[in-house]
């Protein structure tokens, strides 16, 4: 796979018939959260759905992207994205047919940065291809399961007693893993009090970057509660500092916001800044980086999993196949539908089985079918692009 960075890989070529993409399509959705969600840099009610649609020979593939309004959990925003998307990323995706992912991902390495806007094209790409080749996207990509195991993310509660029902309702739909977002002030006190509660569960905490190395000390308190793992404590772009939290913990470090790419990974692993890895296709440009990264870990033995950033069923979708690869051992945030979104713009929502599982589509295309009209009625800005 192309990408960035000297690591192992396991060969998987997703190739097609040269395919001219006639016209790209970006479409700004507004839909509101099922109930706000708060991390430690802010809390969440409504979100801009960002999708992007590639058409070909009568076919439409859909990605989106998965930046936020505001810059907090990356220097992309949905404002950054569609300038690079429209202005950039377009004309080399426009320019000539395109013969595979290899292909396009090199076309859209010309630029630095911007991993989002780049995965919300791949993403779409890749539904094309699905599409054209007549194969799902678990298939194409290599995927082994037919059902993927999921936890939930709870968004910090200032009240314990609506954490501890929130966590009851969740465990009691079947969700195989808790995971708590914590910050200064909401963390050892309320992760002591969910472990009273339920002392056997898989339970693992969520920091996006809100401590420092200084916080060391109250830091490994958390090494009192049999954490599965303790996710992004430090700084977003930090390796170096983790590293040194790692070598003092007993509870495995995951990261998150520092692993934006192959190379990222494999010096992440190699200063030994974490044990497991969270691959977010969004997060890290597309398949072609997140196949590298599952790739390398998966010859490490590192565990990864799925993330997610409050996706779409046009997102999630892309994140089931994606978690459907042998390396995600561990149970991942692709929560249903019903989760964040009532309704969701694809029918049937995403749905999460009693035993917590989530069946993998093994149809052409996304596995669901992409309710137009509900997008048409969400949506607020649409542009198209074509080539001059």
């Amino acid at each position: 796979m192309s990408g960035n960075g000297n690591c192992e890989t396991i060969r998987r070529p997703i190739t097609v018939e040269p395919v001219r993409i006639e016209r790209i399509e970006i479409r700004l959705l507004r839909m509101p959260l099922v109930e706000p969600f708060e991390t430690s840099f802010g809390k969440t009610d409504t979100r801009i759905v960002f999708l992007v649609a590639l058409d070909a020979g009568g076919l439409r593939g859909w990605g989106e992207v998965a930046a936020s309004r505001r810059p907090l959990y990356s220097y992309e925003t949905v404002g950054t994205a569609r300038h690079i998307i429209s202005s950039f990323l377009a004309p080399l995706v426009l320019s000539s047919p395109l013969t595979g992912l290899d292909d396009l991902a090199s076309r859209l390495s010309t630029f630095k940065g911007h991993n989002m806007a780049k995965a919300g094209i791949e993403l779409a790409f890749m539904h094309l291809v699905s599409l054209i080749k007549g194969s799902s996207i678990s298939a194409l990509i290599g995927g082994t399961r037919s059902r993927i195991a999921v936890g939930v993310s709870l968004g910090i509660q200032h009240e314990i007693d609506a954490l501890l029902e929130r966590v009851r309702r969740h465990l009691d739909l079947g969700y195989q893993r808790i995971k708590l977002k914590i910050k200064p002030g909401r963390d050892i006190d309320v992760v002591e009090e969910v472990r009273r509660r339920h002392p056997d569960i898989l339970l693992s905490v969520d920091a996006n970057s809100a401590y420092r190395l200084s916080d060391l000390d109250h830091l490994k308190k958390l090494d009192e509660f049999g954490l599965l793992m303790i996710e992004q404590p430090l700084d977003h772009d930090d390796l170096v500092d983790h590293a040194e939290l790692q070598s003092k913990f007993e509870t495995s470090i995951c990261l998150d916001e520092s692993i934006t790419g192959p190379k990222r990974a494999r010096d992440a692993l190699h200063l030994g800044s974490c044990r497991i890895i969270n691959i977010k296709v969004g997060r890290v440009g597309g398949y072609s980086s997140a196949l590298q990264i599952h790739d390398l870990c998966l010859s490490r033995q590192t565990p990864v999993w799925c993330g997610g950033m409050l996706e779409s069923g046009i997102g999630r979708a892309h994140n089931i196949a994606l978690a459907s690869l042998p390396g995600f051992v561990l149970p991942g945030d692709t929560s249903a539908s019903s989760r964040y979104f009532a309704p969701d713009i694809i029918k049937p929502g995403v749905m999460v089985a009693s035993d917590g599982t989530i069946n993998v589509p093994d149809k052409p295309g996304l596995g669901f079918e992409v309710d137009l009209d509900y997008i048409d009625a969400c949506t607020e800005e649409i542009e198209h692009l074509t080539a001059p």
